[in-house]
């Protein structure tokens, strides 16, 4: 018997049927290291031991990055934080690049995708699904010293989970996990009983669901003032609309950070951020828009992290409303899209096409076999014709001011015309479009016709639910179909690849054929930092500081 069977035959006699069935499609060929780590990851398994497995079968580890030297000051420019700074309610870059730095969640996600883990040591699933065991880790302490237990996360994921309350995580647990689901079964070790079975829930309690930082039972709402947390910093100082600074928490449960402080300034526009970049007086900032990348591209002094994202642009047509109730003009307007133009020209190739459904490139249970819906001017004439609207139609788009959004909105705008829709543009400030963000008191959700911005996901689930399924918070289309809420529960709760899949396949052929929504490209997520700074990882969830260092 060759010695990796040897080894992976040890392997199996330890693991459920789940766990197995990821061997099988790693032997089987049908997925690779990455994905198998991805997946292994998610059902609990730890990152060691499946790269032991599969080194066991030829599938060698990538080299380790090697790291800086400890000490200095790494100085950051974000955003400035869209009001106080509250884990339960905060949804702003410059509010959670801030949190990341102190406060820690069970696991967080890794370049590849994979998960690890942080507060959580190990967690796996029953049968089914519908209840997740979290294994949490002994010795860590708070910044005020009380120790890190259960009790501490029962409570941040009931505040998180309360409907009656103002979490901004509801768009995750609604549906998923209510309060009271998260229970305690020792002081170490917690039970998440969800409301319906899910395959992926870590990636909800991890660092893809960024309000998900663990806080103390104790918490009353005082963040700003103590920015607590576990974590490998500590406050020492914060001045709202100006900056903030962290020290290395020397009683970190963890590897010591490698900064001796983090320095963060607060900027109110990209363009001054990008200038204190180019001017040497920071050394790294947040991710910056595909519209202005140009100005650090082809800076010598400056390096650009592109990491692919499953960031995207929902262009959203009202199923209610004439004359989008006509799947036939929603598709016509899919067609006339030209997505070369978007991807090479609007995004300067810095983005991966998409195929009009959430399932972008970088997911890998997406179909590429599906066709992709490319530009097909003669095609979409006819399916106005059918509908009744040779002629065309007036409408118009709103959408918000940001990022590449207007560019996108203008060329959508001259696509449009070719086959006769004539689309005025609404183009509006963040704060007006999102409203207050519920159905009869939001531009987004209430415009027949409209362009939102998707912030990267690791996994699907939230693009699926929210925008989509029939009751989503978030479906601006008004699209309501029942074999679609079946698929996306069925992909919801499936623990193997294969039901993955094939929900998968079934999700994106259905959303082809009915296109609510229109998904023309996911823009990949651009960071610059310095020369001088080594040690960023390239995940698109948000900055990581701690293993961060500037040569002098």
């Amino acid at each position: 018997m060759p010695k990796h069977s040897t080894t992976i035959e040890a392997a199996r006699k330890t693991l459920s049927a789940i766990e197995n069935s990821a061997i099988d499609e790693l032997l089987a060929g049908r997925i690779g290291r990455r994905e198998f780590l991805r997946h292994g990851s998610v059902l609990g398994l730890s990152l060691p031991f499946l790269g032991g497995i599969a080194s066991a079968v030829g599938l060698g580890a990538p080299q380790a990055r090697a790291e800086g030297e400890p000490g200095g000051t790494v100085r950051a420019g974000i955003a400035v934080p869209g009001g106080a700074i509250d884990p339960v309610t905060f949804y702003d870059s410059g509010s959670y690049q801030l949190a990341f730095q102190t406060s820690e969640f069970l696991c967080v996600t890794q370049p590849d995708l994979t998960l690890k883990p942080v507060l959580a040591e190990s967690w796996s699933p029953n049968a089914d699904g519908s209840v997740w065991t979290f294994k949490l880790r002994k010795g860590v302490k708070f910044h005020n010293g009380e120790d890190f237990k259960a009790d501490d996360v029962v409570a941040t994921f009931d505040r998180l989970a309360d409907p009656n309350g103002p979490s901004n995580a509801l768009s995750v647990f609604k549906g998923l996990l209510s309060k009271g689901g998260t229970r305690k079964v020792d002081d170490h070790t917690v039970e998440f009983h969800l409301d319906a079975p899910n395959g992926s829930f870590p990636y909800s309690v991890s660092i893809d669901n960024y309000n998900a930082v663990i806080l103390p039972a104790s918490y009353k709402g005082d963040y700003e003032k103590t920015f607590e947390g576990t974590g490998p910093f500590r406050l020492e100082s914060y001045t709202p609309k100006v900056g903030a600074t962290f020290v290395r928490n020397a009683d970190y449960w963890g590897e010591k950070a490698l900064p001796d402080r983090l320095e963060f300034k607060f900027y109110g526009d990209v363009q001054p951020r990008i200038l204190a970049l180019q001017a040497g007086e920071v050394d790294v900032l947040d991710a910056i828009p595909l519209d202005v990348s140009q100005v650090v591209l082809g800076n010598p002094d400056i390096t650009v992290l592109r990491v692919a994202s499953t960031a995207h642009r929902q262009l959203h047509m009202r199923c209610d409303m004439a004359p989008f109730t006509d799947k036939r003009v929603r598709q016509a307007l899919a067609l006339c899209i030209d997505r070369s133009k978007l991807v090479d020209g609007l995004c300067r190739g810095m983005a991966a096409t998409g195929n009009d459904s959430p399932f972008a490139p970088a997911f890998p249970v997406t179909d590429k076999s599906v066709a992709q819906r490319t530009q097909d001017i003669a095609k979409a004439k006819q399916l106005m014709e059918a509908a009744g609207l040779a002629s065309g139609f007036d409408m118009t788009l709103t959408t918000l001011r940001y990022s590449d959004i207007p560019g996108y909105a203008q060329l959508f705008q001259n696509f449009a015309k070719e086959i006769g829709a004539r689309i005025a543009l609404n183009i509006e400030d963040q704060d007006k479009y999102y409203g207050k963000a519920v159905f009869g008191q939001s531009d987004w959700l209430d415009s027949p016709l409209g362009i939102t911005d998707y912030a990267h996901r690791s996994v699907p689930n939230v693009f699926l639910k929210s925008p989509l399924v029939s009751d989503g918070p978030w479906n601006a289309a008004h699209f309501k179909n029942a074999s679609y809420d079946g698929l996306v529960t069925s992909y919801l709760k499936a623990l193997d690849l294969d039901a993955q899949r094939k929900a998968a396949s079934d999700i994106q052929k259905l959303l082809l054929d009915e296109t609510p929504v229109i998904f023309s490209y996911f823009p990949d997520l651009l960071v610059p930092v310095r020369k001088t700074v080594s040690g960023v990882p390239p995940i698109a969830a948000g900055l990581l500081l701690d293993r961060v260092s500037v040569a002098s």
